[in-house]
């Protein structure tokens, strides 16, 4: 077998922590990844990895042998991204995350407009609520709301999060419309499942009011959040590029909209130690373009 290929697979086996979850991140079959790690023990003449029905831990020797593949594998990595800067044109793969709402309603319907200025490069698109690493699992960039605690990534700043509380024209005529966020209590009110216990924080001039409604439904999608509140389930907080669409068209209308609801910054990421290739660089100028501040 091609001792390179079954480094890699080694490694992804170690780093995931299973033969399983390695062969989905290297396109291959778990039996596949299990025969390469076997043809490096046999090359070898010692075992890697000790394996039972549920687990797997590596060898004292594996454990050297590991970090030596690790390095190969990151010196021909830095070695590909050199060659491919020797390149004009941006090429290859991309592989971003971002969050499920943002990327869903604003960001996949952009990259058509990037595809045009950049044909040659694929695009693997990953949304997810989850905060990802990007070394660890393999990403050339982040979309990133919220607060930014890892020093190694380089941070990018692009336009500020904005949220919008909305309810549908039935919900208000059956229960009004609130005229202070303080009223927003007695209302009945769907939230986005990891954040329902917390305040909704507005602000108007001096006066700065928080509220935690009572959520009735709790919801871990914004899209089926957004469903509930055009059904006339209750009121909604959602960003506003999830509901102003609706606001436009009438399906939900934007309550206290003199009131200053809490931004969150948003940043595009990538890592210190990456290589600035073609591809790369055209994306980031294309997402501050896209999403930067006005």
């Amino acid at each position: 077998m091609d001792i390179f290929r079954s480094m890699q697979a080694f490694v992804a086996a170690v780093q995931t922590g299973s033969m399983t979850a390695a062969a989905a991140q290297l396109g291959l079959s778990p039996a596949m990844v299990g025969q390469h790690v076997a043809a490096l023990e046999e090359r070898l003449g010692t075992r890697l990895l000790n394996r039972t029905t549920r687990r797997q831990h590596l060898t004292d020797f594996g454990a050297s042998y590991f970090e030596q593949c690790r390095d190969i594998l990151d010196r021909v990595a830095v070695a590909e991204r050199e060659a491919e800067t020797l390149r004009s044109e941006p090429r290859g793969k991309l592989r971003i995350t971002a969050p499920t709402t943002f990327g869903a309603e604003a960001l996949v319907s952009a990259l058509g407009r990037y595809r045009e200025a950049a044909p040659d490069v694929s695009l693997d698109v990953i949304l997810t609520d989850r905060n990802v690493d990007l070394v660890e699992e393999g990403f050339d960039i982040a979309f990133r709301i919220g607060t930014l605690p890892d020093s190694r990534l380089i941070a990018r700043p692009l336009a500020p999060y904005r949220m919008m509380i909305c309810a549908s024209p039935d919900y208000l005529s059956r229960h009004g419309t609130p005229e202070h966020p303080d009223e927003l209590i007695g209302h009945e009110t769907v939230g986005f499942t990891p954040a329902s216990r917390s305040p909704w924080r507005l602000s108007k001039d001096d006066e700065i009011v928080e509220v935690t409604p009572l959520c009735s439904i709790t919801v871990n999608s914004g899209q089926a959040l957004r469903a509930a509140a055009r059904a006339g389930l209750g009121v909604v907080m959602q960003p506003a590029i999830l509901l102003a669409p609706d606001v436009e068209s009438g399906h939900l209308i934007q309550l206290l909209p003199d009131w200053r609801l809490g931004e969150r910054p948003m940043s595009l990421l990538y890592y210190r130690d990456q290589r600035m290739t073609p591809r790369l660089r055209s994306f980031i100028s294309f997402a501050i373009a896209e999403f930067g501040e006005r």
